[in-house]
């Protein structure tokens, strides 16, 4: 199967590690991965920021790039969301776009959505060299894709993974794009929250599939003094698969 990788701006700028994890995990299951350079952004930012016109513009030539791709895989649930759930928004009155716009959030997919859906992974086969408590924060944009429990299936198959549950792990981390600027005190408030509740469950490392709630939530951490490692999911698959099969 191909698959071409939306890197997604936050990830290029800030985790570019991440976008590296995925491609090693997607080869060593099989995926032939491209990049197509022509990329640039899904057109979020100035979408929730009310400027449908540059979103428009910007969606067009996400359109264009990814448009021969047999499928598109990002590491951002937002990012996903924005061209499953507003492309068709943005184009609803052009026939044509409005098309294209369906075409590709039909193979547009999160990594881990695309590893469960497309992929036939024998998870047992992959181990971490010892035990790591960790926990999982549930970003808002994964209920527009419908994606449920996938995340934390695929951690708690990871044999060395002492997966730790997250109360309320659904709830807001405070982010949301412009709401942590328009609305600050409100933001830090919810993050605080979030940090109090990943103190509780004891975790060395929080996995979280979002770049913006990755940023918020390790800053958050920081200046409460929570000693935890925020990562992706595709940086611990990464690292499971590069000790080798348990089988082997």
């Amino acid at each position: 199967m191909k698959a071409s990788l939306f890197v997604t701006c936050l990830t290029d700028l800030f985790y570019p590690r991440v976008a590296v994890a995925m491609v090693r995990v997607l080869r060593r299951l099989g995926v032939e991965v491209d990049f197509p350079e022509g990329q640039t952004c899904c057109g979020q930012p100035a979408f929730n920021s009310g400027f449908e016109d540059d979103a428009r513009a910007v969606a067009a030539r996400m359109i264009d790039v990814f448009e021969t791709s047999e499928a598109v895989v990002t590491p951002s649930g937002s990012c996903a969301a924005m061209v499953r759930e507003h492309f068709e928004h943005l184009f609803e009155h052009d026939p044509r776009m409005l098309a294209r716009a369906r075409a590709l959030a039909d193979k547009t997919f999160d990594f881990v959505e695309f590893l469960d859906k497309k992929l036939d992974v024998d998870w047992p086969s992959w181990s971490l060299t010892g035990d790591e408590a960790v926990t999982f924060h549930y970003s808002c944009h994964l209920r527009g894709l419908g994606m449920t429990t996938e995340a934390v299936d695929v951690l708690k198959r990871i044999d060395g993974v002492d997966y730790r549950p997250l109360d309320d792990l659904d709830q807001c981390c405070g982010f949301g794009g412009t709401f942590a600027v328009k609305f600050g005190d409100i933001s830090a408030a919810m993050a605080r929250e979030k940090v109090r509740r990943i103190a509780e469950t004891g975790a060395d490392v929080l996995m979280c599939n979002d770049g913006g709630c990755a940023m918020n939530i390790a800053g958050a951490c920081r200046r409460q003094g929570v000693d935890v490692t925020v990562k992706h999911i595709a940086e611990l698959l990464d690292e499971a698969m590069s000790h080798g099969s348990r089988t082997e």
